[in-house]
């Protein structure tokens, strides 16, 4: 067993600052989206609401597909941890082939049933064409971005997070940048392309950062994207790994939807003021998860070492950390509750309902911090299964019995927030115990 010296605080901020700031690009552009949508003069709550469920569908799709990155982050982790990171040199190729390949099948496959997702939704008029037209440009950049997370795992493994918050900044300014322009135009020179807009300038944003991701690859790594006709013998546990973590994805982008589905069946005004809050609640999982993925970076390496003893006081600080952050952040948005919505939209009727729940969203973030950290642990571990079955758990066994339940008295949006602070409460509550059942401290 490894003696080494606690992991410090000052090497934890290493690893978590530049992926804080590269975690909050991605739902920084969400809701960059949402607030300049939802501005818009014509039909903007409608427009608001679109972005609201097409947005929901790929982040799904992505997020299903994206949990490879954490697959190989873990894997190289490890590997790096034993130093005998030259023997996975073929492994990062294979898989990052298998996810892009994956990803261009699921696009194809959606596209053609394009009108069918969204009905699911309970999306009809405007709403629904809104949806379908802004889903239909958003999909094509879907690979690129399998692509480039999957180049974030390879180097989370190499225990750099540096690279991946470069190139997310950039992504981040660039669609910024791009989403006033193609919205709004520039009269005389672009015209204003209203939704669409906002789909083309992700798109843009995607394509460069994917050749960012490339270049780092190649340059600042020891593996090259040199396809081999033999697989490594790592890629079945590597499949496997993800395979676990699609299901458990896709166990969590269920409970997305069933939220999403009712605050559309509710009316345009409750599915917009869900999408402002949903965007709200993902912004401070990603700033939160910066701490978070320092126990998926780190907890491969110690594990490969053999150092149980750092583990577990890594999982004690990181807690700690997240936790802080947390309190921190919903104080923030409780001085300054109303203004935080005006700035996504000026209707009343849609305030009304977002500032009525908005203080659930804020009361369960140092909850979301414990779930999100032992998430992180797990996933540098490659505990998969538990994971996996730990969502199952969450989700159909918490999430929805609690919205159905919430849904019958009448609840409406309350409903689905007291269904997401019961899937927290479970998704933190079985990993916290199994990671104590399965990694008891050490005796010294």
């Amino acid at each position: 067993m490894s003696t080494q010296s606690r992991i410090s605080f000052s090497y934890i901020n290493k690893l978590a600052l530049p992926a804080l700031i590269a975690g909050i690009a991605e739902p920084l552009l969400s809701i960059t989206d949402t607030a300049i949508v939802g501005n818009v003069t014509i039909n903007a709550t409608e427009s608001l609401a679109a972005v609201g469920l097409a947005g929901s569908f790929l982040s799904a799709l992505f997020w299903i597909l994206a949990q490879t990155r954490s697959a190989i982050s873990a894997i190289v982790a490890e590997y790096f941890g034993a130093g005998k990171i030259n023997e996975i040199e073929r492994l990062p190729a294979q898989i990052i082939l298998i996810n892009v390949g994956f990803s261009l099948f699921l696009v194809v496959i959606t596209l053609l049933f394009v009108g069918a997702i969204f009905t699911l939704y309970n999306a009809e008029g405007l709403v629904f064409k809104y949806a379908v037209s802004y889903y239909q440009i958003r999909a094509i950049g879907l690979p690129f971005t399998i692509f480039t997370f999957s180049v974030f795992g390879v180097f989370r493994g190499l225990q750099n997070t540096y690279y991946p918050m470069v190139i997310s900044i950039s992504g981040m300014l660039l669609n910024i940048g791009l989403d006033y322009i193609l919205v709004y135009g520039i009269e005389g020179y672009i015209p204003a392309y209203h939704i669409e807009g906002a789909a083309y300038a992700s798109i843009i944003s995607q394509i460069v950062m994917a050749l960012m991701a490339l270049n780092l690859l190649l340059k600042k790594t020891p593996f090259r994207l040199k396809l081999d006709t033999k697989f490594h013998p790592e890629i079945n546990r590597l499949l496997i790994l993800s395979f676990n973590l699609f299901i458990r994805a896709a166990a969590l982008n269920i409970a997305i939807y069933f939220a999403n589905a009712y605050a559309t069946s509710y009316g345009t005004n409750y599915i917009a003021a869900q999408t402002i809050a949903f965007q709200i609640w993902l912004f401070f999982a990603f700033f939160i998860d910066g701490y978070a993925s320092v126990g998926n970076i780190v907890s491969g390496r110690l594990k490969g070492a053999g150092d149980f003893i750092n583990l577990h006081k890594m999982s004690a600080d990181l807690s700690k950390y997240a936790i802080i952050i947390a309190v921190f952040l919903a104080g923030i948005c409780f001085v300054f509750y109303k203004p935080i919505g005006e700035m996504f939209t000026d209707k009343p009727a849609v305030l009304r309902l977002f500032n009525s729940i908005f203080w659930m969203v804020l009361i369960m973030q140092p909850l979301n911090a414990l779930a999100f950290v032992y998430d992180g642990l797990f996933k540098g571990l490659a505990e998969a299964a538990s994971l996996r079955n730990t969502l199952l758990i969450a989700t159909f066994l918490g999430f929805v019995p609690a919205l159905l339940i919430g849904d019958f008295f009448g609840l409406k949006l309350f409903a689905i927030w007291i269904a997401f602070t019961v899937w927290m409460l479970l998704r933190f509550g079985i990993l916290a115990m199994l990671f104590q059942q399965k990694y008891p401290k050490p005796v010294k």
